[in-house]
């Protein structure tokens, strides 16, 4: 099965998506599940209108689509679920500056993205083995 990388940005009005691993896919939505869709339904033109030879190889048989955030995409989708009170709590990356990087106003250095990114990992983690009785 065939992995194709989606990378996942934000602009001030919505999510835009492209393939750095299968080129020609190109997506957008409002929110990153109608981004998601999206890809999904210029994956099925694709298949529809191009010759069987013309189609990239990661698209002729099973894929997997594999989803890549920029930081700011990333805090704006899930801020709505995770506060950035929770968020310094998880990552010790001050709110402020959360807010900053959800807002465009600051990138992170690569340090800072790791740091979440294990936060987060860790946090699903111990998510996945919750047993609720």
């Amino acid at each position: 099965m065939q992995e194709i990388v989606m990378n996942v940005c934000a602009s001030p009005d919505s999510f835009g998506a492209y393939s750095v691993s299968c080129d020609g896919i190109y997506a957008a939505g409002d929110t990153i599940e109608e981004c998601k869709r999206d890809t999904e339904r210029a994956i099925a033109l694709m298949k529809e209108n191009m010759p069987e030879e013309s189609l990239p190889e990661a698209i002729r048989g099973e894929y997997k689509l594999v989803w890549h955030y920029d930081i700011q995409s990333l805090l704006l989708h899930y801020g709505s679920i995770l506060s950035l009170a929770g968020l310094e709590r998880l990552t010790g990356v001050r709110q402020e500056q959360l807010w900053a990087f959800m807002n465009g106003r600051q990138k992170p250095r690569t340090a800072q993205k790791r740091r979440i990114e294990d936060a987060l990992h860790s946090f699903g983690g111990e998510l996945k083995e919750v047993c609720i009785l």
